[in-house]
């Protein structure tokens, strides 16, 4: 009997044995917990000022969904504060940490993070002409790592150039502002002269590079006796708005700008997609592809929500009377 009862003492597992073994286990576990929580990179050529509405949209897209930032999902925030050379090293960097999905501001952020990485989802917060630039293959099937939403709609830009002549009947000669190495003002730029062409007023094309050239330009559309200025919107342009914008009060040229943004910040009037809008809808993206959906197969959205801003404040520092019936048809009216 007691021959057993040693046999048994001997094949029994130590206590502090079992103990350890399961606080191991427990490590473990919590470990591949810990490595199960999403991980998302922001992607943007902007401050993190400036950016402060779009990314505030996004992240109330997640909370709606379930999801909470530190605790179920993980953020990565990069961004370039307007210096367009930095967006390939934060892309690299978002790239390395093996975020599951990147969500990109415009065309410019999306280009870079496509050249980092051929696998990771990309979802596009707001760009311009995703097809044109080749990022997607068309808008119903993206047919690679990129989906999201595009601020490209038919006639949107033609709209601005009625909109401004609606507020200055008078008008007859618009200089239209574009960044240079932007490709996507291209086709704006179409729609804006055949709008144009049928309202008989005339379009003037001027390129900027760098903000040395801002006040060359303005003088320039000055000299050619411009009524007013549309300012086109690229991270270039839109890093510098406040400028441009400032410039086009002290110029006294009434400002047609693409957004919300540029409106608070100076712009007369602005006509153009809900913006926070469609970051919010950047949420749904990115909750789908981390339940497996596949960007490829995800369409691209166009807006469907536009918003038509006037800056009465502005309008006055420059004399301009904007008609009550536009000020009751305008969604915003800042004064």
């Amino acid at each position: 009997m007691q021959e057993a009862i040693d046999k048994s003492r001997n094949s029994a597992i130590p206590c502090f044995v079992v103990c350890g073994w399961l606080l191991t286990l427990s490590v473990q576990v919590e470990a591949q917990q810990i490595k199960k929580i999403p991980r998302i990179g922001i992607l943007q050529s902007a401050s993190a000022s400036s950016s402060t509405g779009n990314i505030n949209a996004f992240r109330k897209g997640l909370r709606e969904l379930g999801y909470t930032e530190g605790k179920n999902i993980l953020v990565e925030y990069r961004y370039a504060d307007g210096k367009l050379s930095r967006l390939s090293e934060l892309a690299s960097e978002l790239v390395q940490l093996k975020v599951d999905v990147i969500v990109a501001a415009g065309t410019q952020s999306t280009t870079v993070a496509k050249q980092a990485t051929s696998t990771i989802p990309i979802v596009v917060g707001a760009a311009g002409d995703l097809v044109g630039t080749g990022l997607v293959a068309s808008l119903s099937r993206p047919g690679g790592n990129i989906t999201g939403s595009t601020v490209i709609s038919p006639d949107i830009s033609g709209k601005r150039v009625e909109l401004l002549k609606e507020a200055i009947p008078k008008a007859s000669r618009m200089a239209v502002l574009l960044y240079s190495s932007s490709g996507t003002d291209r086709d704006e730029v179409k729609q804006m002269e055949t709008a144009a062409q049928s309202l008989k007023v005339k379009i003037q094309i001027i390129e900027v590079r760098n903000p040395s050239d801002f006040q060359t330009v303005y003088a320039a559309m000055k000299r050619e006796n411009a009524d007013a200025v549309i300012l086109t919107q690229s991270s270039f342009t839109n890093f510098h708005r406040k400028q441009l914008a400032g410039l086009g009060a002290k110029s006294r040229l009434p400002t047609m700008c693409e957004s919300a943004r540029w409106t608070e910040d100076g712009c007369v009037m602005s006509y153009g997609p809900d913006l926070p809008y469609q970051y919010h809808r950047a949420a749904v993206y990115v909750d789908k592809i981390l339940k497996g959906a596949k960007p490829a197969e995800l369409p691209v959205e166009q807006p469907t929500k536009f918003e038509f801003i006037i800056n009465l404040k502005a309008a006055k520092t420059i004399g301009l009377t904007i008609p009550q019936w536009m000020l009751v048809k305008a969604d915003k009216v800042i004064r």
